[in-house]
């Protein structure tokens, strides 16, 4: 059952039957995913018995397709918009099944070889193009961890001594209580996520003003930094934002990047989304600014359209990582016998035995090459562009906010529905899409008020897809607030309640029992 040389036919066999069976799925699927219920689901899974006698690889596999291939999300169906997930490129898919086998891990090179070689040469390739001359950098698992890690640094740097040799005791602790970092509303959980996991106070993310569209406003970043030193308190780090979550705005990062400049903070900017616009070749302008950072995040299972996980925290100066690092003599041997140093990259990241993901990237980027991703980069962001356009004047939905990515967000509020009820129809409008199986969208709150969102991370989707979602959107909105009427003349015990019919994807009412 394991891989060695003499399996490799049936390596070859079990792999073919997957690949096959997937796609046959993906030239077949008609909507995001199958709409069964969770008990349903439940029941199927609960009924595997993980204790019983294997059934052998042919029947596992079968059996393991019709439990999860049947049931999965899947993300390249045009009316998935739901949240931040790609398709993915079919170079990264085949890289990712050759990673998979081989199974490296490149904590260390003796482990790795080649691979960690590749992996710093595309650190050093996203260095560039951010315009990091001479930084470094570690492949992670995601955004949430790439932050957590630039965080990390950036306490380590706040909490050095006027030698650069690290704090202890009191003088430690006493510091870290006072450490502050300054961010908007809109930046992604982890921030404040990774304020808790390294131990600062409870007080030590200060939420900083935005402009009318959520942009983080340099006058009120100002004003913050200016009552944190009054306070005598320590700017730990300044949080921006390249591609807000909801909105999918980039923050004036030049103008954070002068003031970060002129009181020595250190800036950090999250673009895991807008990563994608390094290759653009239309919108590059909009991360200007990026290179006076003195750390990055980018995700390349976003807007690089590759498999989960490929994220990676880049940093300006090298000495930033290396405040990071731990020793262990099995993992960094300081030389070998001939006094070549080891390129050990456990010293770089937070973890130890650690995926090649960067191969997927690397095949993506000899396949269809930097202009191609940003090519399929501005795709989904002129897409975004069209539906706004689309929307402008529409008598029932209404954009709530602009993007500068592939954001949108919109309420169903025509006239004579109050503010009030369309408010109440977005969780359930949400539902009865995302219950169907015939579309998912998103919900999430803008200025206090609930919104749908729709997020575009697929460049082979038309517009004609998109007003097909919207369309079911509609069609939801008036079955909701149509059964609402009924109810309103029905007898106590009648329940109506909206769905839409699988088979044709409009809407329907009726009893339900």
């Amino acid at each position: 059952m394991l891989l060695h040389g003499a399996s490799a036919h049936a390596y070859a066999r079990a792999t073919h039957r997957v690949v096959d069976d997937v796609a046959a799925r993906l030239a077949t699927v008609e909507q995001p995913w199958s709409g069964t219920s969770r008990p349903e689901l439940a029941a199927l899974v609960d009924a595997v018995d993980l204790d019983g006698p294997g059934t052998g690889t042919d029947e596992a596999l079968r059996e393991t397709a019709e439990l999860y291939a049947t049931h999965a999300v899947w993300f390249h169906d045009p009316a998935y918009a739901a949240h931040l997930n790609c398709p993915v490129a079919i170079p990264a898919v085949a890289a990712e099944a050759m990673l998979a086998a081989i199974n490296t891990s490149v904590d260390t090179y003796d482990q790795s070889t080649v691979a960690t070689l590749m992996e710093r040469r595309l650190v050093e390739w996203t260095n560039a193009r951010i315009g990091f001359g001479g930084g470094d950098g570690v492949f992670t698992s995601g955004g949430t961890q790439s932050n957590l890690h630039a965080l990390l640094a950036a306490r380590e740097r706040a909490l050095a001594a006027p030698d650069g040799s690290r704090l202890h005791g009191v003088a430690r602790h006493g510091l870290q209580d006072r450490l502050r970092i300054l961010t908007t509303g809109s930046s992604h959980f982890s921030v404040a996520k990774s304020a808790m996991i390294l131990g600062l106070s409870d007080d030590a993310v200060v939420t900083v003003g935005t402009d009318d569209d959520g942009r983080m406003d340099p006058g009120a970043l100002a004003a913050a930094l200016a009552t944190t030193e009054r306070a005598g308190d320590v700017v730990m780090a300044v949080v921006a934002t390249a591609g807000t979550t909801d909105r999918g705005l980039v923050d004036p990062l030049g103008a954070i990047a002068d003031l970060a400049d002129a009181t020595g903070a250190w800036l950090h900017v999250d673009a895991a989304y807008g990563g994608g616009l390094l290759l653009s070749r239309t919108r590059r302008h909009l991360l200007d600014g990026i290179e006076r950072a003195r750390s990055v995040t980018v995700d390349f299972h976003k807007t690089f359209f590759q498999p989960v996980s490929a994220s990676a925290v880049l940093v300006r100066e090298p000495a930033d990582l290396a405040r990071t690092a731990w020793y262990a003599d099995y993992l960094n041997p300081a030389s070998e016998a001939d006094g070549a140093e080891e390129i050990n990259q456990v010293d770089r990241s937070l973890q130890t035995t650690r995926r090649f993901d960067a191969l997927k990237l690397w095949a993506t980027l000899r396949a269809v090459g930097a202009d191609g991703i940003g090519e399929m980069v501005d795709a989904v962001c002129d897409l975004a562009a069209a539906v706004h356009r689309d929307l402008a004047g529409d008598p029932e939905l209404h954009v709530v906010s602009p993007t500068d990515l592939s954001t949108v967000l919109f309420r169903y509020q025509p006239d004579g529905v109050t503010a009030a009820r369309s408010d109440a129809l977005v969780a359930r409008v949400r539902r009865v899409l995302f219950d169907s199986g015939r579309a998912s969208v998103a919900r999430t709150v803008v200025d206090g008020r609930p919104c749908l969102k729709l997020t575009l991370l697929n460049p082979t989707v038309t517009l004609a897809d998109v007003r097909r979602v919207l369309g079911l959107v509609r069609d939801a909105a008036h079955g909701i607030l149509a059964g609402q009427a009924l109810m309103d003349d029905a007898p106590p015990c009648r329940d109506v309640h909206p769905r839409l019919d699988r088979a044709g994807g409009h809407l329907a009412t009726g009893d339900q029992r």
